[in-house]
């Protein structure tokens, strides 16, 4: 049975209701329940983890049976596992509703089957309505779900001779100021900002979100990796959010438990060492560089040793972006293939 005029219009309402919900561990989800003339009659969203899934949410708000012979529109196949809440296949299956319209297939290899199970039980099962919105909407999650991890950008600034800084280590600025716009614009993307402590002690970065001197309305978590200790009267400890600390070389420990908190997004922005680090270690998804029109030579190169000991071994990029940003350049590329022996 197609989809109908009510329940296209009700996946509208739901991706909006799942917009509301917070991005971390768990996905963005957002449920509308039809009666069977086609009105609304309940509305839910996921409010982060723990919480009632959006379905259960939207079925609590109705009286037992009210939702018998009804249709849920839901922005994710409903789940069919249980974690800390229960699976909202089965949910949907006890309150006795006969219809379900969801956008994405759930990628969990726990959590997924639900449509599977629903169908089995008798219920009319529609997938796709509106599946490019949903995916949209938790592209970011859908990515983490796919890599284990945060999803990782590492940037940094370079003169068009590849340093990071002029021999006596000063670097403000070899970038212009729009340049320095579209940086703060995308650390306000991220929900984590990365520095290593060398970048800390030399120039003291707040690691905020600004435009101008005003902080954007979202800020990225400040994460310092290094184990040298941060002064106390550091920049970054006045960030509105408290920083993270991790006293480690292990960067796939430290995604982890940036995973374990709902981080999604991962910027560093840390120099050199931390910058190749990351490189090095195949846990740079985006490479954002910004080429600055000056020659600077000298030895503080923007990337250090990154493994590369013949050319078989070159980290393979796809260049996604060219970017002009006043008198200088933006590179947006993505790895696209691991070094020969990896």
């Amino acid at each position: 049975m197609a989809v109908t005029d009510a329940e296209r219009d009700a996946m509208s309402r739901a991706l909006a209701l799942a917009a509301k919900g917070p991005r971390g561990v768990n996905p963005q989800v957002g449920a509308v329940i039809l009666s069977p003339a086609g009105d609304v009659i309940a509305e839910g969203w996921h409010r982060g983890a723990g919480t009632a899934h959006a379905e259960v949410d939207a079925l609590s708000q109705l009286a037992p049976g009210a939702a018998r012979g009804a249709t849920a529109v839901v922005t994710l196949e409903p789940c069919n596992h249980t974690g800390r809440t229960g699976p909202c296949a089965q949910a949907l299956i006890d309150a006795g509703v006969a219809r379900v319209v969801y956008a994405l297939d759930d990628p969990g290899d726990a959590s997924s089957g639900g449509a599977d199970r629903m169908r089995a039980a008798g219920v009319d099962v529609v997938a796709g309505e509106q599946a490019d919105a949903a995916h949209a909407l938790i592209a970011d999650w859908l990515t983490v779900q796919r890599l284990g991890r945060p999803h990782v950008t590492v940037k940094w600034a370079q003169s068009l001779d590849g340093r990071a800084a002029a021999s006596d280590g000063t670097s403000q600025w070899i970038t212009g100021p729009v340049a320095r716009a579209d940086v703060h614009r995308r650390r306000a993307e991220a929900d984590a900002i990365v520095a290593g402590t060398g970048t800390v002690l030399a120039d003291d970065p707040a690691l905020t979100a600004r435009d101008g001197d005003a902080l954007l309305p979202h800020q990225p978590v400040p994460v310092i990796i290094g184990s040298r200790p941060t002064p106390q009267d550091a920049a970054v400890r006045r960030h509105p959010h408290p920083p993270l600390f991790y006293d480690t070389r292990d960067l796939t420990a430290v995604l982890a438990d940036l995973h374990d908190r709902g981080v999604q997004r991962v910027f560093v922005e840390g120099g050199p060492t931390l910058a190749s680090a990351f490189v090095a270690a195949g846990l740079a998804d985006t490479v954002l560089t910004y080429l600055a029109p000056v020659l600077i030579g000298g030895r503080r190169l923007a990337l250090t040793d990154i493994g590369v000991g013949t050319i078989a071994q070159a980290r393979r990029l796809t260049v996604d972006q060219w970017l002009p940003l006043g008198d200088d350049l933006l590179v947006v590329a993505h790895v696209t293939s691991e070094p020969e022996g990896s």
